[in-house]
């Protein structure tokens, strides 16, 4: 099983693996599990996923352990899950070259956009390159601007880097700074997804 859009979710609480599992094969994507750091960079390994959402922290391998294996031997991009909004852990996913990073508990509805932002970015970096290319050295993206972006993405059919400038023209017409707005975004969409339909 090898797809360009591949993901590989590791947790090791399996009630969010299968959340998170189920809510991207119903967006579309395949995907691959591990609930241990282990099995983790096996099937890393084995079937090159394009993408691998990593718990920070589990029982042996550590979802940093795996996110440097992967740095270090595979061109499988990441992006960090975690209970735990801890301006050093987001330091060092950073500094690993971490695409995004969301804080748990989360909707599958918000996985969704940054996962698809996430696998842009990887097909738009230059080869060998660790960072994302639309983010300046030692920045990284709050949550809620990655999500903002993928809504955007999504919205009007955007690039990555095309939904990140709108998303900036946005906050100066409106007198606002960047994570403010997202901020707004992300609550507006998380009303209009829970309007029962």
């Amino acid at each position: 099983m090898e797809s360009s859009s591949l993901i590989l979710v590791v947790d090791d609480d399996r009630l969010v693996l299968a959340t998170v599992v189920a809510g991207l094969k119903q967006a579309g994507f395949d995907v691959i599990e591990a609930d241990n750091g282990d099995d983790a960079i096996l099937l890393a390994r084995r079937h090159k996923p394009k993408l691998a959402i990593l718990d920070m922290r589990m029982q042996g391998k550590s979802g940093m352990d795996v996110a440097r294996y992967l740095a270090a031997n595979t061109d499988t991009g990441f992006i960090f899950l975690s209970a735990f909004g801890d301006r050093d852990i987001i330091d060092d996913a950073m500094r690993l070259g971490a695409l995004g990073y969301l804080v748990k508990p989360l909707d599958v509805k918000q996985i969704v956009p940054v996962v698809r932002a996430a696998l842009l970015r990887i097909e738009e970096r230059p080869p060998a390159a660790a960072a994302p290319p639309t983010l300046p050295p030692g920045a990284f993206a709050p949550r809620d601007q990655n999500v903002a972006v993928g809504i955007l993405m999504e919205r009007l059919r955007l690039d990555y880097t095309r939904a990140l400038d709108v998303l900036r023209t946005q906050a100066r017409a409106e007198g606002r700074n960047i994570d403010e707005l997202a901020a707004h975004m992300v609550d507006a969409a998380n009303r209009l997804n829970s309007v029962p339909r």
